[in-house]
């Protein structure tokens, strides 16, 4: 598959050295325009999604989400296959950092196993829409006992000529510090890959945890769509 490749020739030690130091890492038009727009123009569509939620009716922010229905589309479900593996590297590195004892399965489909049995069937893969002054408030993606430690964001609109504002936020709550904020530019097509909620950090005593929260702030004018691929299942 055209993605597979994509993401194995990527330069992972790179990717891996830039989310140990910031907690995420940037990847350049991980998708072509034609896969943005066909990804977005599922929206209106009903048979690909579960559920919708409105923001403003929990506080969440201004705009609205659709969480996608199993089975997924094939390319969402490319995507979320072929991350695994490099991010569960990622992943089983830092939680022996943060001494937690977890290490992930070698494939997503025994992860989903281990969701499945705790409870957590649902899909959690979303297609986000805003539109100007809307927004997204700070906020972790959890949705039971087990969680894989990173998620990938894809921009599916064009900023500057479909919208503007909407930048995609990161803040990192350090220990006896105040917040780090971090605003990650993303052209059509970019992911980001981040935090779900924590991070090892290395200190002058060892590694210690870091919290995280991302969202995004105000759209001024146009529509904004964003992929979010979360590798666990939800209760």
């Amino acid at each position: 598959m055209l993605l597979s490749r994509t993401l194995s020739g990527l330069d992972w030690p790179a990717l891996t050295q830039q989310l140990d130091a910031d907690g995420h890492a940037l990847i350049p038009g991980l998708l072509d325009r034609g896969q943005c727009e066909t990804l977005r123009a599922l929206y209106d569509q009903e048979a690909p999604f579960r559920s919708r939620v409105v923001m403003a009716r929990h506080n969440f922010g201004l705009g609205e989400y659709r969480y996608f229905a199993y089975p997924l589309p094939t390319l969402l479900q490319e995507l979320r296959q072929t991350f695994y593996p490099p991010l569960r590297a990622i992943a089983n590195t830092w939680q022996e950092r943060m001494g937690t004892g977890i290490q992930y399965s070698p494939e997503h489909a025994g992860f989903l196993d281990q969701c499945h049995a705790a409870g957590q069937r649902r899909p959690t893969p979303l297609l986000l829409r805003y539109r100007a002054g809307d927004y997204n408030c700070l906020h972790q993606d959890l949705y039971g006992e087990r969680a894989f430690p990173l998620q990938v964001a894809i921009l599916l609109s064009r900023p500057g000529e479909e919208f503007t504002g909407g930048e995609f936020v990161l803040t990192e709550q350090r220990p006896r510090m105040q917040s780090r904020a971090s605003v990650v530019p993303l052209q059509q097509g970019d992911a980001v890959v981040f935090a779900v909620a924590q991070r090892p950090v290395h200190g002058v005593r060892g590694y210690h945890r870091v919290n995280l929260r991302h969202g995004v702030s105000r759209l001024h004018t146009g529509e904004r769509f964003t992929l979010g691929v979360i590798f666990h299942d939800a209760l």
